[in-house]
């Protein structure tokens, strides 16, 4: 049976297409940048510029789907339509001019398949690792080992609400680090105890910033890696602070032509790696690693 996953992120919609058998066989992996939440996600609005692009972008996956003979879309929407006051709208439109239902999930539920995903794309411990999805509009925390979930939750300050909400300058100022350490502080506290609580030591990054993170790593040591292939990647925490550095001091020109950071993250991956190094810090972590695997592969799990 060929089935397609289409998340619709905040920032990203992603496209999978596999074949389900006894296993499954990846037979395309797209995405496309619409920012959703570009212009109104503090105001929990989907712009009329944001609407279309969403259109077009599912409109441009569904002929991918027909000409690949898919047989069942299954389509996610987050944060961005989750918070909207007219998400209801959006997946209204979207089911009559493409005929894809686009079923709406909470971020308790959005942490589950994450953790599902993660578990495809990397070999989980005995010991509880903290995994963690930065997404435009949400991030999730994950405390798990390889048989079951400890903890999760999700909360509303994805890489594109922090940006709508503090407007970082070009590069960042150290004022600004420090407000939206501040307001981390104020909202991940539960975060930091339950790492605590289970003596977390690992991270694991799902896709999106820390694949951005892994590849420039990799283009500087002139060892790029083609994450089509890898589903897994372990960091070196002295490389993570280094790439850390210099996105503190990088103007947007800059990441733009840095070799691993594709345009769709160019903006973003600043307050992204705020957000990764303050986890790092406050719950004394030593160990990360990369899963390429996220929350379409999570879905893609439930099929098999």
């Amino acid at each position: 049976m060929r089935v397609a996953i289409i998340d619709l992120g905040t920032n990203t919609f992603n496209l999978i297409i596999a074949d389900i058998n006894d296993g499954y066989k990846v037979i395309l992996n797209k995405k496309t940048a619409v920012k959703l939440g570009e212009g109104g996600i503090e105001q929990n609005l989907i712009t009329d510029k944001a609407f279309e692009r969403a259109f077009l972008a599912l409109l441009s996956f569904k002929r991918i789907c027909e000409d690949h003979q898919v047989i069942k879309i299954n389509a996610i929407g987050t944060s961005a339509i989750r918070n909207a006051i007219n998400g209801n709208y959006l997946t209204q439109r979207i089911y009559e001019e493409t005929n894809i239902l686009v079923q709406v999930i909470n971020g308790e539920r959005e942490a589950e398949l994450i953790y599902k995903g993660v578990s495809m794309g990397v070999i989980l411990l005995d010991e509880p690792s903290l995994i963690m999805d930065i997404g435009g509009g949400s991030t999730e925390f994950i405390i798990a080992n390889k048989s079951e979930i400890f903890w999760k939750r999700s909360f509303e300050i994805g890489a594109a609400r922090l940006i709508e909400r503090f407007k970082p300058s070009n590069p960042i100022l150290a004022t600004e680090i420090g407000a939206i350490e501040a307001y981390l502080n104020s909202i991940l506290f539960e975060t930091i105890a339950m790492c605590n609580k289970y003596s977390v030591k690992e991270l694991i990054g799902s896709s999106g910033s820390f694949d951005t993170f892994a590849e420039v790593i990799q283009f500087k040591l002139n060892q790029p890696i083609d994450l089509e292939i890898e589903t897994e990647y372990t960091f070196e925490m002295s490389e993570f602070n280094s790439v850390y550095e210099f996105l503190l001091c990088s103007t947007y020109n800059e990441r733009m032509n840095t070799k691993g950071i594709i345009p769709i993250r160019a903006e973003m991956i600043v307050v992204s790696g705020i957000l990764t190094n303050f986890i790092i810090k406050k719950c004394s972590i030593s160990q990360m690693r990369l899963s390429t695997y996220a929350l379409k592969e999570g879905v893609l799990s439930e099929f098999l």
